[in-house]
């Protein structure tokens, strides 16, 4: 029985040692959060808004608004949804020919490459980055993926409102699975360089 214990003790170190390091790594990643991106001081070519969470249209629209981008996409909006439609609920109105919507993006990687896309149609070479704090990172390194050498990517992450009752257990889940999958990211990143598909 001793010896049993022994070797599924020692069969567990490799999967302890794993989890601590996972964790670690949580704990780096949740204190980065605070940090914001570069404060908007230049303006860029294109403000991109990637959809998904609340806040970041605001964001985006306050940088157009503030002359910081010449046009404003937004990527991953659902087909048959117009600009119209995606400023109503924010009670906001800009002008239809400097908000472009990109309806083919489903997840992170398809917002990139929607965006990349876009900016190359543009002849762009500079752009803020809009997203949640806790998708800034793995947003950054697809983008970068795709995007020219000397492309400019300035973050602009947004902190959702983790304050509101009830919600900071969901935040905490959120949290979690996207540091995973920000992993999933560098390590797909590291097995298959280039280019997304």
């Amino acid at each position: 029985m001793n010896s049993l214990w022994r070797a599924l003790v020692h069969a567990a170190r490799p999967l302890v040692g794993l989890v601590a390091l996972w964790l670690a790594g949580l704990v780096w990643f949740v204190a980065d959060l605070g940090e914001r991106g570069s404060a908007p001081t230049q303006p860029a070519d294109a403000l991109v808004v990637l959809t998904g969470g609340s806040r970041r249209l605001e964001a985006g629209l306050a940088l157009l608004g503030a002359g910081q981008g010449r046009k404003l996409f937004v990527s991953g909006v659902p087909a048959g949804i117009s600009v119209e439609d995606v400023l109503r609920p924010v009670g906001a109105s800009a002008d239809a020919g400097l908000i472009v919507l990109g309806h083919d993006a489903g997840n992170t990687i398809g917002n990139a490459a929607e965006t990349a896309r876009w900016l190359k149609a543009e002849g762009y070479r500079s752009l803020y980055l809009v997203t949640a704090d806790y998708h800034m990172r793995r947003a950054l390194l697809e983008f970068h993926r795709v995007l020219p050498a000397d492309a400019i990517v300035i973050p602009d992450p947004i902190a959702p409102d983790r304050a509101r009752p009830g919600l900071w257990r969901a935040a905490s889940r959120v949290v979690m699975v996207e540091y995973t999958k920000y992993l999933g990211a560098l390590a797909r990143r590291a097995l298959v360089p280039g280019p997304a598909a």
